[in-house]
């Protein structure tokens, strides 16, 4: 049995290492044209942050999430979260990413942290990947193209076990996403049975629960 203390420091040094990448990715970002930042914008690590993976990992222990899906891996910063509160209560995430070659690299840092085996990575269309998922979940983070929340919302909605977390990120920041983090919060917030909160971390995150 791997010694929990050393898996500890297995995980830490993934999570700087993301973070030294995300800080230099973040200077490299400044210097781009709004065109060639579209452009490679699939580039980049472009995580949630230390304060919202915190909250995430916190959520899940707290409320022993067992079943935990993640819409938007990218290259695996909030997977790696997930995945050592997931270990922590028994649990596992399903990731949901349509670049392989994302996953790769998520797979690669889950291994370094010893955190592999909790993690089911689905690529392809996140919407189809949804659709095909039979649920339930007791938490979720969504952090993919914006446009796509509401969407993602509605095939998640019917999914969501009793007392569910529902994450989603960039509620605040970019200033790109504000329409679509406006609508996504405006209907999580009608949706029969949903409590719903905007907490001014990270890049700003809505807090919803489920009944």
């Amino acid at each position: 049995m791997n010694d929990p203390t050393s898996m500890d420091k297995a995980f830490w040094a993934v999570i700087d290492d993301y973070e030294v990448r995300a800080k230099r990715e973040e200077a490299l970002w400044s210097t781009l044209s709004n065109e060639e930042a579209s452009r490679r914008r699939d580039e980049m690590l472009l995580p949630v942050g230390r304060a919202t993976g915190t909250v995430l990992n916190l959520l899940v222990k707290a409320g022993e999430a067992r079943r935990i899906l993640e819409v938007g891996s990218s290259y695996g910063y909030s997977t790696t979260w997930l995945a050592e509160a997931a270990r922590a209560v028994g649990g596992k995430v399903t990731s949901l990413e349509i670049r392989e070659e994302k996953t790769r690299y998520a797979r690669a840092q889950l291994a370094r942290a010893g955190l592999a085996e909790y993690v089911e990575f689905v690529i392809g269309d996140a919407l189809a990947s949804l659709k095909a998922l039979p649920g339930p979940f007791d938490l979720v983070l969504i952090d993919l193209w914006k446009d796509l929340y509401l969407p993602v919302f509605g095939l998640l909605y019917p999914k969501l076990a009793a007392g569910a977390i529902v994450v989603a990120d960039n509620m605040l920041q970019p200033e790109s996403a504000r329409v679509h983090a406006q609508a996504y919060r405006e209907r999580v917030r009608v949706a029969p049975d949903m409590t719903s909160v905007l907490l001014s971390i990270g890049n700003g995150i809505e807090v919803s629960r489920y009944r």
